[in-house]
């Protein structure tokens, strides 16, 4: 008879733990991404024109890419051309340099180069998380430096910057 009531004591057992895993799950989104799939499934991502007076040429294509592909590497939503759940438009509105520091003898040390975009977000699916706003990357380099030497490096930088600051702002909401 103490073997029956092991026996049922190690089924009951088994059966509370399993009930207890079942019943508590955690979901952890690493990318930060917070996207109901069930709702939301397409995003358009319109490229963005570049509309600064200063200009380098591989600028706009640089930071369209890195857009598009920060949402195609970090959620699974399905690029569209148009009629999207969630669209992205907008356009690169600053390229500039400044001088950052002075050196010792008076001459510039640092130059900083910016990057700026106008950024308009529609949700399709909630349009009360739709909004335009400004963003903004930065990137500084040593004056001993010509601009063409760091260029591609630093534009490349703030472009990755500029896409993780968007990417926040329309689907990570946390």
């Amino acid at each position: 008879m103490d073997s029956i009531k092991i026996n049922n004591l190690r089924l009951c057992l088994c059966f509370a733990v399993t009930l207890l895993l079942a019943s508590c799950s955690v979901s952890y989104k690493f990318n930060g991404a917070s996207i109901d799939y069930t709702k939301t499934k397409t995003i358009q991502i319109t490229d963005f024109p570049v509309r600064s007076a200063y200009v380098w040429g591989p600028m706009g294509n640089l930071f369209n890419t890195a857009l598009k592909d920060q949402f195609a590497n970090h959620t699974r939503l399905s690029q569209v051309r148009r009629n999207g759940d969630l669209k992205i438009e907008g356009e690169i509105t600053q390229y500039q340099q400044r001088n950052k520091s002075v050196s010792a003898e008076g001459y510039s040390a640092q130059t900083e180069l910016s990057m700026t975009v106008n950024v308009r977000f529609t949700n399709n699916v909630n349009h009360s998380e739709d909004f335009e706003r400004q963003f903004t990357a930065t990137s500084t380099y040593e004056t001993t430096q010509s601009l063409n030497s760091v260029q591609e490096e630093l534009v490349t930088q703030m472009c990755k910057e500029l896409s993780d600051q968007i990417f926040n702002a329309t689907v990570a909401n946390w």
